[in-house]
């Protein structure tokens, strides 16, 4: 029997295993291919809505995915992978996993840079940090009144503008970047509508200046400014799982490994990654996959299918990603849905937002448990 290990629950790791269990159904290889997945904890969490007003239905529970398929599910924290072993260790106890070939998707976690007093900053990188968000924000209403209350967030990229806008309804809410204005990464039309719909909801900036240090009071900024805030929000960038580096291979600037055009690791025998772990090219022009569920759950498929391939004898496929598109949620505003790796507008406002529910609610959920052949799911914008 050959082992397929898979490295985590999120996005990338549960539609690797739908694709392998798929790839092993039409190879008639259930005997004699076995697909674990390793994962945290028992849920896919719907991570990019967790910046959402309310939580409900954003975690999955793995084994309604997985158990379907047939894909084994082992909960546990990989501490080790010896990849001349062909081993990866989990837990304390150091609980030892034998893989013929190994799938690293663990994901990334947001990035707290050395600023005094940053550990008291929330985020919604994961579904206990939202929860204690959305507890702060619940005391923050039976405490005062709304109008009376402040929230800094820190970060004017994408998940920056999602979490303010989604607050600027409850909140008086304080968008501040240390770029030169907000939506750093969109185009002048794109960060223009941005902008339009921030000074409609209120939503006052500060931009192109650093945060120099948190306190329970609010935060001061490199210009000297102080921002007093009942509570401060950090979204300011992602960094790759440190599994990632115990492949002992180069790691981008995001902590990320190089993968070939079948998603492969560079450098390491019988070791494919995928998701916000993996650099990839996503076509010939040489654009690099972002770090998002939209480009984890085509790789994620890529990845799972090869692996299963590879171990099968069968032919591995290049990964191509041609139809990248982006859709920013403006709260109370609409979204902003774009075309294209230089984001060209194409829906704003209610129609914008008509879209976005409808990658949020449905398109980045796997099937349910009546599909189990493990199809591939429709790709999706978030």
């Amino acid at each position: 029997m050959k082992r397929l290990v898979i490295l985590g629950g999120g996005f990338a790791g549960v539609w690797a295993a739908r694709a392998a269990a798929a790839e092993r159904r039409r190879r008639g290889a259930s005997d004699i291919l076995e697909i674990v997945l390793v994962s945290r904890d028992p849920w896919l969490t719907i991570r990019p809505r967790l910046y959402e007003r309310a939580l409900e239905g954003m975690r999955v529970p793995l084994d309604e995915v997985l158990a379907p398929i047939g894909v084994k599910r082992i909960q546990g924290d990989v501490r080790r992978i010896d990849t001349w072993a062909h081993t990866v260790s989990m837990g304390d106890a150091g609980r030892m996993l034998f893989y013929d070939r190994l799938l690293l998707a663990p994901g990334s976690a947001v990035h707290r840079p050395s600023i005094p007093g940053i550990e008291q900053t929330f985020t919604v990188d994961t579904y206990e940090d939202a929860v204690a968000l959305h507890a702060r924000l619940d005391t923050l209403r039976r405490g005062q009144a709304s109008h009376e209350s402040t929230v800094a967030v820190i970060g004017a990229g994408f998940t920056g503008i999602e979490v303010a806008t989604m607050l600027a309804t409850r909140v008086r809410t304080i968008l501040v970047g240390d770029a030169p204005h907000v939506a750093p990464d969109l185009g002048r039309d794109a960060r223009a509508h941005v902008v339009d719909a921030l000074a409609r909801l209120r939503v006052e900036t500060r931009t192109g200046v650093a945060v120099r240090a948190v306190d329970r009071d609010g935060i001061m900024l490199a210009s000297g400014e102080r921002v007093s805030a009942d509570a401060v929000v950090w979204t300011g960038g992602f960094r790759a799982s440190p599994l990632a580096a115990q492949l002992a291979v180069p790691l981008d600037a995001a902590g990320r490994v190089e993968v070939d055009r079948f998603l492969r690791v560079r450098g390491v025998a019988g070791v494919y990654a995928a998701g916000d772990v993996a650099h990839a090219i996503a076509d010939e022009q040489g654009h690099v996959t972002p770090m998002s569920c939209q480009c984890a759950i085509p790789m994620g498929e890529a990845a799972g299918t090869n692996a299963a391939a590879d171990l099968l004898g069968a032919p591995l496929a290049e990964f191509r990603y041609l139809d990248y598109v982006t859709c920013l949620d403006l709260g109370a505003a609409g979204a902003l849905f774009m075309e294209g790796w230089d984001r060209q507008v194409r829906l704003t406002g209610f129609w914008g937002s008509v879209l976005k529910e409808s990658i949020n609610q449905r398109l980045i959920y796997p099937p349910s448990r009546s599909d189990t052949h493990g199809a591939p799911l429709a790709r999706s914008a978030a």
